[in-house]
């Protein structure tokens, strides 16, 4: 029995000393490494590696030619090496943003090993990094009033399964147990989940920061899957670890707008909420702006306040469901109730962008009134979390 005491003893040392090493063994290196005048350095350690590149997001898009049209994709800059060590520092400052990147070791792309901070947006993990003194700053988590991301499970009798949302209550939620709120129901794009929006997204860390300087009202923000098919976001729902797709079936054939409300009536009747149009918004990106735009006109007494960043308009098939038929007719509803806000937002080069143009026009045809906000860029983050921004502090006020 002493023997095998020893025995453990020296194997537990032995245990304790390499994971030590493996604990300590990144620290040598600082990547990225943000300089005071905003430029950065990446270092990656691959003494054989013959080319090593960086790629992001903060670098000049190239544009590629695919079956599906034209897409632009983050550059690349090459990496020198000195010891086995690859580096390059940018050539000029970075403006403030939220930034991802990655690296490409000999036509690998791989993370950066140094770079705990990383988000995943469908079947791409991305290293992160925050650039503060401006836009960013919203992004950012500040010495303010924190609210509570939660996620929650519910009932969806529609589609006969239980079904995973992230909710954000305000940091006064818990405080004030009599008071109520109004709630926004923030939709992600295709191939996201319930996650998006609040990691890719960084909504608790916008709404957080401008409750907090009075540029919005305290609410509620419900974040639901959107893809039908699924309970939860990949790896979080009782399919286990199944591989993240852009290809999920049932995501625009009405079936997320018919069930929509027993999203409504659950958060109703589990959250201190001021049940009724005036006090509801729905937005979302892309496909989830499609879902705003049909949720809306589908249900035109649930909201008073929608908006629609880089969304698109309508289904691509020939056996359109009925919820996306008679646009017109749905549309005259709607804006017969007067809803308070109508807001559509896109970047310039987003490839959805002439598909908004039409729509515009048909809502200027009949004098339907709307507020248009156009950025640079294209259909990316960047543009949504400054939509996001935007438009919560037009709610409820």
């Amino acid at each position: 029995m002493k023997r095998l005491t020893l025995l453990i003893m020296a194997l537990t040392a032995v245990f304790s000393s390499y994971s030590q090493e493996a604990l300590w063994e990144n620290t040598q290196i600082t990547s990225p490494e943000i300089h005071a005048d905003h430029t950065i350095t990446f270092r990656l350690r691959a003494p054989k590696a013959v080319r090593v590149q960086v790629t992001g997001d903060f670098l000049s898009k190239q544009k590629v030619k695919t079956p599906q049209g034209e897409w632009e994709i983050p550059g690349t800059e090459d990496m020198v090496e000195t010891d086995g060590i690859w580096s390059y520092t940018t050539s000029a400052p970075l403006v403030s943003e939220l930034y991802s990147y990655a690296f490409i070791v000999d036509g690998l792309k791989i993370n950066d090993p140094n770079n705990v901070f990383r988000i995943r947006d469908v079947k791409s993990v991305s290293d992160v990094f925050i650039i503060d003194g401006g836009v960013a700053d919203n992004y950012k988590v500040n010495d303010v009033p924190h609210g509570t991301l939660s996620k929650v499970w519910y009932d969806s009798p529609t589609l006969g399964k239980s079904r995973r949302m992230t909710v954000y209550t305000p940091a006064e939620y818990a405080q004030n147990t009599r008071k109520r709120y109004p709630v926004f129901y923030l939709l992600h794009g295709m191939g996201g989940d319930e996650n998006a929006w609040s990691e890719l997204g960084r909504a608790a860390q916008i709404l957080d920061n401008l409750i907090a300087e009075g540029k919005a009202e305290p609410m509620i923000v419900v974040m639901p899957n959107g893809n039908v098919d699924q309970e939860a976001a990949p790896g979080e729902g009782s399919n286990g670890f199944m591989q993240p797709t852009m290809a999920l079936p049932r995501t625009m054939d009405a079936c997320f707008e018919e069930s929509f409300p027993d999203i409504v009536k659950y958060v109703d009747s589990h959250y201190r909420t001021k049940a009724g149009k005036h006090s509801r918004a729905i937005a979302g990106l892309s496909m989830g702006g499609f879902h705003s735009l049909h949720i809306s006109k589908a249900y035109p007494d649930m909201f008073d306040y929608v908006g629609l960043f880089s969304a698109a308009i309508m289904p691509r098939t020939n056996n359109m469901p009925s919820i996306y038929q008679n646009m017109d007719d749905r549309l005259a509803k709607q804006f017969e109730n007067r809803p308070k806000l109508y807001w559509i937002a896109i970047g310039k080069e987003d490839f959805l962008y002439q598909e908004n143009v039409e729509f515009r026009k048909k809502l200027d045809s009949a004098a339907y009134p709307y507020e248009y906000f156009e950025t640079e860029g294209g259909h990316i983050w960047r543009n949504w979390r400054v939509y996001l921004t935007a438009f919560a502090q037009k709610l409820f006020r």
